[in-house]
C-alpha cells in the first residue's frame, strides 16, 4: 500500500521535474495500479499451485528491483515504466495475504480477522500518502523510493528465512487447494453467478474510490495553496479512519450485519467526497477524510469477504480477479480523473465519486441475503 499511494502527494513535484502537467505525472500512479491489476492473473495460480505463503516472499523480495529502478529514473517515462514494474512485483502480495486467511480462518470470523489485515495495510497507506510529500519536499523525491526498496528487502529476507524455517519443519504455513490450470481455475470462478457480480462491484469500487483519492492532495496545493507535505499529510486522516474500522470491526460487525456495513460505509464515502466537492475552505477535507477512510473500509471489508468465499477450490486466484478488477477500475478512474482535472478541475471528479459510490453500496446492500447464502454454501 504505501508503494501504490507514494506518488499521490508528490504528483506537482513530479511534473515540475519532468516539465509535465499534473495529469502526465499522474500515470505514475495509474502505471503501477494497471500492471498490478493485470499481473494478479498471474500470480492468483501461482498462489495455488506452489503455495501463498511462498509466492508472497518471492513477490516482496522482487518489489525491492522495481523501487530501486523508481529511484534510478531519469524521465518521466522512465518512471512511468518502472513503476509498472513495481506493480507487477507487488501484485504478488496483499491479495493472496487474504487467500491465505480464507485457507485458514472460518468464514463467520473471518471478516473480522480481515479487518486486523487491513489495518496493518492501511499504515502502509498512512506512509505512503504522508512520507511521499515529506521527503520529495525535504530530501527529494528519488528518496522516497529508496526508502521503500530497503523496506522491500528486509521484510522479504526476513520471509525467506520463515520459509526455510518451514521446510525444516516439514510443515506449511497455510494448506491449499490441489493445482489446477489457469483456464481450469479461471472457469471454476467465472461460472459462478456471485463471483461476476463480486468483480464488477470491485470494478466500479476501483473507479470512483481511487480517481477522487489520487487528486486530492494536488487539489489541496492549487486551490488552497497548501504545500504539497501538508496536503499529502491531510490523507493520513484517511487511514486513521481504516485504522479506526480495523479496531472497531468485531463490534460495528455484531451490530451492524454486512448489509448494515456496507450501507453505512456507501453513505459516509458520499459524505466524504460531497463534503470534497463543496468545502470552502482546506479545513473541512480534516474529518471529512476521517469519515472517507472509515466509510471505504466499511464497504470494502465486506467486499473482502465475500471474494474470498467466491470459489475455495481456487481461493489464490479468485482473490486476486476480485483485486485485479478493483485496480483496472482504479487505473481507468485515475486516468479519466486526471482528463477531467486537466478540463477542468477535481470538482467534478469528487461530486460524481459520492453518487456513484453510494448507489454501488446499496446495490450491494440489496443482494446481501443472496451473497450470506452463496457465502456459507458448502462448495
Amino acid at each position: 500500500m504505501a508503494a501504490l499511494r507514494i506518488c499521490d502527494p508528490m504528483l506537482p513535484v513530479l511534473a515540475r521535474e519532468f516539465s509535465a502537467s499534473t495529469g502526465e505525472a499522474g500515470y505514475a500512479v495509474s502505471s503501477f495500479a494497471l500492471a498490478y491489476g493485470l499481473a494478479l492473473l498471474l500470480f492468483g495460480p501461482l498462489g495455488d499451485r506452489y503455495g501463498k505463503f511462498n509466492v508472497i516472499a518471492f513477490a516482496t523480495i522482487s518489489c525491492t528491483v522495481g523501487s530501486l529502478a523508481c529511484a534510478m529514473a531519469l524521465s518521466l517515462g522512465g518512471l512511468v515504466a518502472a513503476r509498472a514494474l513495481s506493480g507487477i512485483a507487488a501484485a504478488g502480495v496483499t491479495p493472496l495475504a487474504m487467500a491465505w486467511i480464507g485457507d485458514n480462518v472460518p468464514y463467520q470470523r473471518r471478516q473480522e480477522v480481515l479487518a486486523q489485515l487491513i489495518g496493518a495495510t492501511t499504515l502502509g497507506l498512512i506512509a505512503g500518502q504522508s512520507l511521499g510529500g515529506v521527503l520529495a519536499d525535504s530530501l527529494g523525491w528519488r528518496s522516497a523510493f529508496v526508502l521503500l526498496a530497503l523496506t522491500f528487502a528486509a521484510a522479504g529476507a526476513l520471509m525467506l528465512l520463515e520459509v526455510r524455517a518451514q521446510d525444516r519443519r516439514a510443515a506449511p504455513m497455510a494448506s491449499f487447494a490441489p493445482p489446477l490450470g489457469f483456464s481450469l481455475a479461471l472457469r471454476v470462478v467465472v461460472r459462478e453467478r456471485w463471483a461476476r457480480r463480486m468483480l464488477g462491484f470491485a470494478f466500479l469500487e476501483g473507479v470512483f474510490v481511487f480517481g477522487g483519492l489520487a487528486f486530492l492532495p494536488s487539489h489541496l496545493h492549487y486551490r488552497f495553496g497548501l504545500p504539497m507535505s501538508w496536503a499529502g499529510s491531510v490523507l493520513v486522516l484517511y487511514g486513521l479512519g481504516g485504522l479506526l474500522y480495523s479496531r472497531c470491526a468485531r463490534l460495528l460487525l455484531r451490530r451492524m450485519g454486512e448489509t448494515g456495513l456496507a450501507r453505512v460505509g456507501g453513505t459516509l464515502l458520499c459524505l466524504y467526497f460531497g463534503v470534497l466537492a463543496m468545502m470552502p475552505a482546506w479545513g473541512w477535507a480534516l474529518p471529512a477524510c476521517l469519515v472517507g477512510g472509515l466509510g471505504f473500509y466499511m464497504l470494502h471489508n465486506t467486499l473482502q469477504t465475500h471474494a474470498t468465499q467466491m470459489a475455495p477450490a481456487a481461493r489464490a486466484t479468485a482473490v486476486t480477479l476480485f483485486s485485479s478488477s478493483l485496480f483496472m477500475g482504479q487505473s481507468l478512474g485515475v486516468a479519466g480523473a486526471a482528463a477531467v482535472v486537466n478540463a477542468r478541475s477535481a470538482i467534478p471528479v469528487f461530486a460524481v465519486s459520492a453518487l456513484a459510490l453510494l448507489m454501488i453500496a446499496w446495490m450491494f446492500a440489496a443482494q446481501a441475503r443472496t451473497a450470506q447464502r452463496y457465502a456459507l454454501a458448502p462448495k
